[in-house]
């Protein structure tokens, strides 16, 4: 990689959300803004190539992608008077009370990037358009990663995030920085679109390696500055805790060679203890609390299979029963999938096996590798081995990140040879 690819690249990863931002302002419409910036990011390649790699990337990149936002509006100017405001100016309305609220929530929320999410997470739009959207435009997320964290096709998404910025042209919702009273009504959605964004990054959708560390490291200090923000929001706390005791084994996640591990050849020594410890005292805070949500349940599973001395140790019966309660709050294929595993180590592989071939008919879980690779697990262990292989087989032409890829093709050879 050139120094310029590098800077690009670091620039995109930094920056995106706040040249987004900027640009939104003068160009009043999401798919003028996205675009004015992605021509800036993609100009800067032969200017900066040209010239050097300048002082302030994101500087260059703003003022190049305002130029460009101006200069359409320019070009067509009716533009201003059929596309939604993004942040209406002083000028053009009269300032109410409300815009103390919207300078105490700026002061309360430095990073603009949560300010963006909390802005498109608009409770106009449908959950998922809200969280699709906002990984798109706030996170810069392409659509092919996107698809596959809410388990549909790539045209599925791309429909569903057209027609959201469609219905925000149509109906003239403005886009503006919230007050703090309107805060609760969107934390739902915000607090999706952070846990979408450590996913993704936590096991990226493709590519060669299994971690994106940039998207790790940006969902958690989010996740931070919301539990900064809302310190009283028992799902924030709990959401916050899921992410610290999931990223606490990122570095036994691969070997040496960057082959993937499963969590039972994992180093348990090498895990983050502090972010452990941190994660059990919010947890026990928010169980405590009140009665637990989707995100307190997700990070008391994953702490419990963090707290086991070794794998074979963990609590399985608890986990179960952890998923049961889960499943009565966030009713997800996902999480009945999940839910095999600990079940295999109860009831045995073959009442698991029942479980997963069940779900087979869930239309949601067609494109999910997991399914077919956690079919090959318990295929394997009823001794099986001709089946498990096919099963590998066919998590691997779903799977899309080489690690994965990898990990599963040996698998599958494995299988073959019995």
């Amino acid at each position: 990689m050139t120094e310029v690819e590098a800077a690009l690249a670091d620039a995109h990863r930094r920056e995106w959300a706040r040249v987004l931002a900027a640009t939104a302002r003068v160009a009043r419409d999401l798919d003028l803004a996205e675009e004015c910036v992605q021509d800036a990011y993609a100009s800067a390649m032969t200017a900066w190539d040209r010239s050097g790699v300048p002082d302030n990337p994101g500087a260059w990149l703003t003022t190049a992608a305002k130029r460009r936002a101006i200069d359409a509006i320019r070009r067509d100017a009716a533009l201003r008077s059929r596309l939604p405001l993004l942040v209406v100016d002083d000028e053009e309305e009269p300032v109410h009370p409300e815009g103390r609220d919207v300078e105490k929530l700026s002061e309360a929320v430095p990073d603009e990037r949560l300010r963006l999410i909390f802005v498109c997470c608009h409770p106009a739009l449908a959950q998922e358009a809200q969280a699709a959207l906002t990984l798109r435009l706030v996170c810069g997320l392409p659509v092919p990663d996107i698809a596959r964290a809410f388990l549909v096709t790539e045209p599925t998404m791309a429909a569903r995030i057209t027609r959201a910025k469609k219905k925000i042209a149509t109906a003239r919702i403005p886009y503006r920085v919230p007050r703090p009273a309107d805060l609760p009504e969107r934390l739902r959605a915000v607090l999706a679109v952070i846990h979408l964004l450590f996913t993704t990054g936590h096991t990226a959708p493709s590519g060669a390696a299994l971690v994106r560390a940039d998207l790790v490291d940006r969902a958690v200090h989010l996740a931070r500055m919301l539990c900064d923000l809302m310190p009283g929001d028992a799902e924030a706390r709990g959401l916050l805790a899921l992410l610290l005791v999931t990223d606490a084994r990122r570095a036994t996640r691969v070997d040496a060679d960057g082959r993937l591990l499963r969590l039972k050849d994992q180093d348990r020594s090498r895990w983050d203890r502090a972010a452990l410890a941190e994660a059990d005292a919010m947890i026990v805070s928010s169980l405590r609390a009140a009665p637990p949500g989707r995100y307190v349940l997700q990070a008391a599973i994953a702490s419990l299979y963090a707290e086991a001395p070794a794998y074979d140790q963990t609590d399985w019966p608890q986990l179960v029963a952890l998923y049961d309660r889960l499943l009565q709050v966030w009713p997800s294929p996902v999480v009945a999938l999940n839910r095999a595993v600990p079940l295999s180590m109860v009831a045995g592989p073959e009442a698991a096996l029942a479980e997963v071939e069940r779900l087979e008919g869930d239309e949601r879980l067609s494109g999910y590798q997991y399914l077919p690779a956690i079919k090959a697990d318990l295929l394997s262990r009823l001794g099986r081995p001709a089946e498990a292989a096919a099963a590998y087989r066919q998590a691997f032409d779903l799977a899309a990140n080489e690690a994965e890829r990898a990990f599963l093709d040996r698998m599958a050879r494995a299988g073959s040879l019995f």
